[in-house]
């Protein structure tokens, strides 16, 4: 499975915006991660719409988590930038070729379908049971405690 370069960036902001003690305005968040204003705005719409962050007008403006991090997954996140369809589509391709099965023996998926689908259940699941303050936890371990007062206090320069 091979996951846009937009997720990577999605989660980066709300784990940071887990910790922000206002709004951050998206150009702010693209000079913090080092990437696109615009290609990150595309995936800051796309997690407003899901419901995971409201933008906010103004000279105050910008955007903060909707719910506490603890109530946001990494799944959440993956299936705002990436969308619900699953990663693997059967296209029935036992049916094709010089001795394709019947309809009768399609009733029920091959065995492809069934490991592919297992699999995308555990992804699904292993993703479910991350939260982005269980992340930011994490960056807390790995930076020290210290690293979200630095981060606001980024944030809050101009």
């Amino acid at each position: 499975m091979k996951l846009s370069a937009g997720v990577e960036w999605a989660v980066h902001c709300c784990v940071v915006l887990s910790e922000a003690p206002a709004p951050v305005p998206a150009p702010r968040l693209a000079q913090y991660h080092g990437v696109s204003r615009t290609y990150l705005a595309k995936h800051l719409q796309q997690l407003s719409r899901a419901g995971l962050v409201r933008s906010t007008e103004g000279r105050v403006g910008g955007y903060a988590l909707t719910r506490p991090a603890d109530e946001i997954t990494v799944l959440d996140v993956v299936l705002a930038v990436e969308g619900p369809e699953p990663a693997f589509r059967c296209t029935e391709i036992r049916q094709n070729g010089p001795f394709p099965a019947t309809g009768e023996a399609c009733l029920r998926p091959c065995g492809v379908a069934r490991a592919m689908w297992a699999a995308e259940d555990a992804y699904r699941a292993s993703l479910r049971g991350v939260t982005i303050a269980d992340l930011a936890g994490g960056v807390r371990q790995d930076a020290g405690a210290d690293v979200f007062d630095r981060v606001r206090g980024w944030l809050a320069t101009s």
